[in-house]
């Protein structure tokens, strides 16, 4: 359940984007911690595009980063980054789990899968505009650290013709440039059971079983993503969605659940760790 805000925990970093029609992320000298330059590519992406990744590369904010961390930097911090989104979703209430490549690695170890830059999750349409409502802005504090809760003001056009827009939300490393991306998962309108995402990805539910939807699959055993179940992931506690399996096979194909090589990495199976190829 959604609790009351309250801001102990967390701080108003400021209420400016209350007051003028936002047409992009927060800008660089409002929300700027150590950088002395913007490597945002603000200039170059399309009016209409709220958020603006850096000019070097798409998985960080360049307003709080200059460069891609190394290897080894960037998988420890990754990891500080998904223990602090998730106890601060905790501490606030709002309910949140992880999907795509990210529940991929949960699925392999319970980790974020090594050559991963970013973090995906996704929320409720209630979920999000809570956190737009109360905490949208803030700055939330996590073993000495500050990340930013910022929430894209288009979240409210569920419409997947706003492709520019796809992400809600971001949660964000403010001392390295990391973030994790939140999509809003929504009804579809005019489909009774049926739940459904900007980015495209379309989910049922018991309901449409029940009802006889025509769109389910032989295979589909459960409801995709409620209720949700607990487990741990980055050792914090997490939420997966229901039926995980079913929708990575779905996303990545079968292979995927089994296949102990990718991307320079073989799975161990006596550590559980996925090893850079010598």
């Amino acid at each position: 359940m959604l609790r009351p805000p309250y801001f102990g925990f967390s701080v108003l970093l400021f209420v400016l984007a209350l007051l003028r029609e936002v047409s992009g992320d927060a800008d660089f000298e409002s929300v700027r911690s150590r950088m002395t330059k913007d490597s945002s590519g603000r200039r170059g992406d399309p009016k209409a595009k709220y958020w603006h990744e850096s000019t070097f590369h798409p998985h960080y904010d360049g307003r709080f980063a200059n460069r891609v961390l190394s290897y080894d930097d960037q998988k420890t911090n990754l990891s500080m980054l998904v223990e602090s989104y998730l106890a601060t979703m905790s501490d606030l209430g709002a309910e949140t789990w992880i999907m795509h490549g990210t529940l991929m690695g949960w699925w392999w170890n319970r980790k974020i899968m090594p050559w991963d830059s970013d973090v995906d999750v996704q929320v409720s349409a209630s979920t999000i505009h809570f956190l737009a409502s109360y905490y949208n802005m803030t700055i939330h504090r996590y073993k000495g650290r500050s990340y930013m809760l910022e929430i894209n003001p288009q979240y409210v056009n569920g419409s997947a013709a706003d492709w520019l827009n796809m992400i809600d939300g971001r949660y964000i490393d403010m001392d390295k440039g990391l973030f994790i991306d939140m999509t809003t998962v929504r009804p579809k309108e005019g489909r009774v059971g049926q739940l459904t995402c900007k980015d495209k990805h379309e989910y049922e539910t018991s309901d449409a079983r029940e009802r006889g939807s025509e769109l389910i699959f032989m295979d589909r055993q459960a409801a995709d993503i409620f209720p949700l179940r607990d487990s741990v992931f980055e050792n914090k506690p997490v939420k997966i969605p229901y039926n995980y399996a079913w929708l990575l096979q779905e996303e990545y194909g079968k292979a995927s659940l089994a296949k102990t090589s990718f991307q320079g990495h073989v799975f161990n199976s006596a550590t559980m760790e996925w090893e850079r190829m010598k």
